[in-house]
């Protein structure tokens, strides 16, 4: 395995598919993965995959019970790259905003800010109102990504796999995980227009 693990957070916004897929990147790379996965989340799991909650914790080296607030990841002590949460709630976006550590992947989610380690925050909502506009600006004064899962057209994608795969792509850049998901942008060809 290569270094200090990942932890992977999935809260029960919809586009659970973006930890799904990133478990399984991960994986392939051969990088340590710590999973924590909310209740709602495995529910929509069996509504927007295929895949079983047993499937999901293969794929990552450790499960966590989102209610073990004692787990390694609880403690800054416990060494990690940083931390992905994809995708996130607006619940679990107001409890990292705000330090309200009910449940693991919160508690996790803070230790990752307060030890100065990268947490990126794949928010999923849409529309937004100023409520959760300024829930993010405070994530981020805090020292979150926010990286909403925004698709990009430059790659030409020609499946939704390709889409979610640009997205995944682009949080494993914040945490410095190489990988070739997606074509990366290399400028205009010369002579052509924009």
């Amino acid at each position: 395995m290569n270094g200090e693990p990942l932890v992977v957070g999935i809260t029960g916004a919809t586009g659970v598919v973006y930890g799904v897929e990133m478990l399984k990147v991960l994986k392939t790379l051969g990088v340590q993965t710590h999973l924590i996965m909310s209740d709602a989340s495995l529910r929509n799991l069996g509504i927007e995959t295929g895949y079983t909650r047993e499937e999901v914790y293969a794929m990552a080296d450790v499960v966590y019970d989102n209610n073990d607030v004692g787990a390694a990841v609880s403690s800054g002590s416990f060494a990690t790259r940083g931390m992905i949460v994809a995708p996130c709630t607006i619940k679990s976006l107001s409890a990292i905003a705000n330090s309200f550590n009910y449940n693991l992947l919160v508690r996790a989610a803070d230790v990752t800010l307060k030890e100065g380690r990268k947490l990126v925050l794949m928010v999923r909502e849409t529309p937004l109102h100023k409520g959760h506009l300024d829930l993010m600006r405070h994530a981020a004064d805090l020292g979150a990504v926010i990286l909403p899962p925004v698709p990009a057209f430059y790659h030409e994608p020609k499946t939704i796999t390709d889409i979610v795969m640009q997205s995944v792509g682009k949080a494993l850049d914040q945490v410095g995980v190489a990988h070739d998901l997606f074509k990366r942008w290399s400028g205009h060809a010369p002579g052509s227009e924009e």
